[in-house]
Protein backbone atom coordinates (compact mmCIF):
# COMPACT_ATOMS: atom_id res chain seq x y z
CA UNK A 1 0.00 0.00 0.00
CA UNK A 2 1.17 3.49 -1.23
CA UNK A 3 2.30 6.23 1.79
CA UNK A 4 -0.87 8.23 0.41
CA UNK A 5 -2.79 5.54 0.96
CA UNK A 6 -2.22 4.91 4.41
CA UNK A 7 -2.78 8.62 4.83
CA UNK A 8 -6.18 8.76 3.76
CA UNK A 9 -7.19 5.58 5.65
CA UNK A 10 -5.66 7.49 8.97
CA UNK A 11 -7.88 10.19 7.74
CA UNK A 12 -10.92 8.28 7.74
CA UNK A 13 -10.18 6.51 11.27
CA UNK A 14 -9.86 10.16 12.90
CA UNK A 15 -13.51 11.67 11.59
CA UNK A 16 -15.75 8.51 12.44
CA UNK A 17 -18.97 8.94 11.15
CA UNK A 18 -19.04 12.16 9.64
CA UNK A 19 -22.81 12.63 9.29
CA UNK A 20 -24.20 15.75 10.44
CA UNK A 21 -25.02 15.58 14.59
CA UNK A 22 -23.73 12.42 15.49
CA UNK A 23 -20.36 13.68 17.54
CA UNK A 24 -22.90 15.45 20.13
CA UNK A 25 -25.25 12.33 20.58
CA UNK A 26 -25.47 11.10 24.22
CA UNK A 27 -25.86 7.72 24.98
CA UNK A 28 -29.36 7.61 25.56
CA UNK A 29 -29.32 9.12 21.76
CA UNK A 30 -27.66 6.04 20.69
CA UNK A 31 -30.41 4.03 22.59
CA UNK A 32 -33.52 5.43 19.99
CA UNK A 33 -31.13 4.95 16.80
CA UNK A 34 -30.30 1.14 17.40
CA UNK A 35 -33.62 -0.05 20.06
CA UNK A 36 -36.52 2.04 18.63
CA UNK A 37 -39.10 -0.61 19.63
CA UNK A 38 -38.18 -1.01 23.55
CA UNK A 39 -38.22 2.69 23.82
CA UNK A 40 -41.54 2.75 22.08
CA UNK A 41 -42.47 0.34 24.57
CA UNK A 42 -41.56 1.45 27.75
CA UNK A 43 -43.36 5.42 26.38
CA UNK A 44 -46.67 3.17 26.51
CA UNK A 45 -45.86 1.41 29.90
CA UNK A 46 -45.55 5.15 31.39
CA UNK A 47 -48.14 6.59 29.76
CA UNK A 48 -50.74 3.53 30.77
CA UNK A 49 -49.27 4.23 33.89
CA UNK A 50 -50.33 8.15 34.01
CA UNK A 51 -53.64 7.30 33.17
CA UNK A 52 -54.00 5.13 35.98
CA UNK A 53 -53.16 7.61 38.48
CA UNK A 54 -54.93 10.14 36.68
CA UNK A 55 -58.40 8.49 36.53
CA UNK A 56 -59.01 6.79 39.78
CA UNK A 57 -62.60 4.71 39.92
CA UNK A 58 -63.67 6.91 43.21
CA UNK A 59 -63.43 10.01 41.81
CA UNK A 60 -66.14 9.00 38.98
CA UNK A 61 -69.03 8.06 41.48
CA UNK A 62 -68.30 10.66 43.96
CA UNK A 63 -71.72 13.32 44.56
CA UNK A 64 -72.01 16.28 42.91
CA UNK A 65 -72.03 19.39 45.11
CA UNK A 66 -75.52 20.25 46.67
CA UNK A 67 -77.09 23.47 44.95
CA UNK A 68 -78.19 26.49 47.14
CA UNK A 69 -81.91 25.89 47.19
CA UNK A 70 -81.17 22.12 48.56
CA UNK A 71 -79.34 23.28 51.53
CA UNK A 72 -82.08 23.83 53.78
CA UNK A 73 -79.66 24.34 57.20
CA UNK A 74 -76.25 25.38 58.40
CA UNK A 75 -75.66 26.33 61.82
CA UNK A 76 -73.55 26.48 64.60
CA UNK A 77 -74.79 25.76 68.36
CA UNK A 78 -72.79 26.67 71.05
CA UNK A 79 -72.69 28.29 75.02
CA UNK A 80 -71.48 31.22 75.61
CA UNK A 81 -70.94 32.62 79.52
CA UNK A 82 -72.76 29.42 79.85
CA UNK A 83 -75.99 30.40 77.76
CA UNK A 84 -77.11 28.49 74.92
CA UNK A 85 -76.59 30.18 71.39
CA UNK A 86 -76.70 29.29 67.54
CA UNK A 87 -75.64 31.01 64.31
CA UNK A 88 -76.06 30.48 60.87
CA UNK A 89 -73.34 29.41 59.16
CA UNK A 90 -72.73 29.90 55.34
CA UNK A 91 -74.53 27.32 52.99
CA UNK A 92 -71.40 26.51 50.95
CA UNK A 93 -69.88 24.74 54.01
CA UNK A 94 -72.60 21.91 53.31
CA UNK A 95 -70.84 20.97 50.95
CA UNK A 96 -67.02 20.65 52.49
CA UNK A 97 -67.00 18.60 55.07
CA UNK A 98 -63.55 19.86 56.22
CA UNK A 99 -64.00 23.00 55.81
CA UNK A 100 -66.85 23.07 57.98
CA UNK A 101 -65.22 21.20 60.41
CA UNK A 102 -62.53 23.95 60.72
CA UNK A 103 -65.41 26.68 60.61
CA UNK A 104 -66.67 24.99 63.63
CA UNK A 105 -63.09 25.46 65.38
CA UNK A 106 -63.38 29.05 65.10
CA UNK A 107 -66.26 29.53 67.03
CA UNK A 108 -65.40 30.03 70.64
CA UNK A 109 -67.73 27.83 72.47
CA UNK A 110 -67.84 26.59 76.02
CA UNK A 111 -67.52 22.50 76.02
CA UNK A 112 -66.99 22.52 72.22
CA UNK A 113 -69.23 23.62 69.51
CA UNK A 114 -72.40 21.32 67.72
CA UNK A 115 -72.73 21.92 63.88
CA UNK A 116 -75.90 20.92 61.81
CA UNK A 117 -76.30 20.26 58.59
CA UNK A 118 -80.05 19.77 56.88
CA UNK A 119 -79.98 18.59 53.36
CA UNK A 120 -83.21 18.51 50.94
CA UNK A 121 -85.37 17.20 53.45
CA UNK A 122 -83.65 14.21 53.73
CA UNK A 123 -81.24 13.73 56.17
CA UNK A 124 -79.39 15.38 58.31
CA UNK A 125 -75.35 15.80 59.62
CA UNK A 126 -74.22 16.16 63.10
CA UNK A 127 -70.72 17.68 63.87
CA UNK A 128 -69.29 17.74 67.39
CA UNK A 129 -66.15 19.56 67.82
CA UNK A 130 -64.15 19.62 70.82
CA UNK A 131 -60.32 20.71 70.57
CA UNK A 132 -58.89 18.08 69.03
CA UNK A 133 -61.75 15.37 69.43
CA UNK A 134 -64.59 15.50 66.69
CA UNK A 135 -67.64 13.15 66.64
CA UNK A 136 -70.21 12.90 64.25
CA UNK A 137 -73.65 11.83 63.30
CA UNK A 138 -75.10 10.69 59.43
CA UNK A 139 -78.92 10.19 60.20
CA UNK A 140 -78.94 8.19 56.71
CA UNK A 141 -75.73 6.34 55.57
CA UNK A 142 -77.68 5.77 52.03
CA UNK A 143 -77.46 9.72 51.54
CA UNK A 144 -73.57 9.06 51.11
CA UNK A 145 -74.64 7.64 47.65
CA UNK A 146 -76.04 11.33 46.76
CA UNK A 147 -74.46 14.30 48.68
CA UNK A 148 -70.58 15.41 49.28
CA UNK A 149 -71.28 15.89 52.90
CA UNK A 150 -73.02 12.58 53.58
CA UNK A 151 -70.30 10.96 51.32
CA UNK A 152 -67.60 12.88 53.90
CA UNK A 153 -69.02 11.98 56.85
CA UNK A 154 -69.31 7.93 56.20
CA UNK A 155 -66.03 8.45 54.78
CA UNK A 156 -64.85 9.87 58.31
CA UNK A 157 -66.91 7.03 60.39
CA UNK A 158 -65.31 4.40 58.07
CA UNK A 159 -68.60 3.39 57.77
CA UNK A 160 -69.93 1.45 54.25
CA UNK A 161 -72.95 2.93 52.69
CA UNK A 162 -75.50 1.28 51.37
CA UNK A 163 -77.30 1.16 47.93
CA UNK A 164 -81.00 -0.40 49.01
CA UNK A 165 -82.98 1.77 50.81
CA UNK A 166 -84.13 -0.79 53.04
CA UNK A 167 -80.81 -1.00 54.34
CA UNK A 168 -80.55 2.73 55.11
CA UNK A 169 -80.18 4.02 58.86
CA UNK A 170 -78.23 6.32 60.97
CA UNK A 171 -74.49 5.93 61.41
CA UNK A 172 -71.56 7.88 64.28
CA UNK A 173 -71.67 8.43 67.33
CA UNK A 174 -74.43 7.89 69.26
CA UNK A 175 -72.70 8.55 72.57
CA UNK A 176 -71.46 12.64 71.27
CA UNK A 177 -74.40 13.82 74.03
CA UNK A 178 -73.86 11.73 77.09
CA UNK A 179 -71.86 14.09 78.82
CA UNK A 180 -75.21 16.82 77.94
CA UNK A 181 -78.04 13.97 79.52
CA UNK A 182 -79.06 12.24 76.32
CA UNK A 183 -77.96 8.90 76.27
CA UNK A 184 -76.69 6.83 73.36
CA UNK A 185 -79.48 4.45 73.61
CA UNK A 186 -81.98 7.79 73.27
CA UNK A 187 -80.21 9.55 70.34
CA UNK A 188 -80.23 6.03 68.43
CA UNK A 189 -83.77 5.92 68.86
CA UNK A 190 -84.83 9.33 67.93
CA UNK A 191 -82.51 8.79 64.64
CA UNK A 192 -84.44 5.75 63.60
CA UNK A 193 -87.23 7.66 63.00
CA UNK A 194 -86.36 8.26 59.17
CA UNK A 195 -90.18 8.97 57.94
CA UNK A 196 -89.46 12.18 60.23
CA UNK A 197 -88.56 15.67 58.44
CA UNK A 198 -84.75 15.88 59.31
CA UNK A 199 -84.84 19.78 60.30
CA UNK A 200 -87.90 19.00 63.06
CA UNK A 201 -86.13 15.87 64.45
CA UNK A 202 -82.97 17.84 64.84
CA UNK A 203 -84.93 20.54 66.77
CA UNK A 204 -86.36 17.67 69.13
CA UNK A 205 -82.28 16.31 69.54
CA UNK A 206 -80.81 19.72 70.32
CA UNK A 207 -84.15 20.27 72.45
CA UNK A 208 -83.07 17.60 74.49
CA UNK A 209 -79.52 19.15 75.33
CA UNK A 210 -80.99 22.78 76.21
CA UNK A 211 -80.84 24.23 72.78
CA UNK A 212 -83.95 24.07 71.51
CA UNK A 213 -85.32 28.15 71.62
CA UNK A 214 -81.41 28.67 70.13
CA UNK A 215 -82.10 26.29 67.15
CA UNK A 216 -85.54 27.36 66.51
CA UNK A 217 -84.79 31.12 66.08
CA UNK A 218 -81.96 30.59 63.68
CA UNK A 219 -83.85 27.61 61.90
CA UNK A 220 -86.60 30.27 61.27
CA UNK A 221 -83.80 32.31 59.69
CA UNK A 222 -83.55 30.15 56.86
CA UNK A 223 -87.24 30.15 56.28
CA UNK A 224 -88.23 26.33 58.42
Amino acid sequence: MSGRDEDFDAQLAERGDDRPGMDDLEADDYIVIVAPDEIEDADDDDADADDAEADPDDEDDYPEDAEEDEIDLVVALYREDGKPAAMALPKDLANDFDEFVGQLRRVPGEAGTLGVVVIDSDFFVLVRVRGKKVEVLLSDSVAANDWPIARDAADYLGEDFPDDEEDAGPVGDFDMFADAGLSEFDLERLCADLDADPADLVGEIVGKIGFGPAYKKVASGFGL
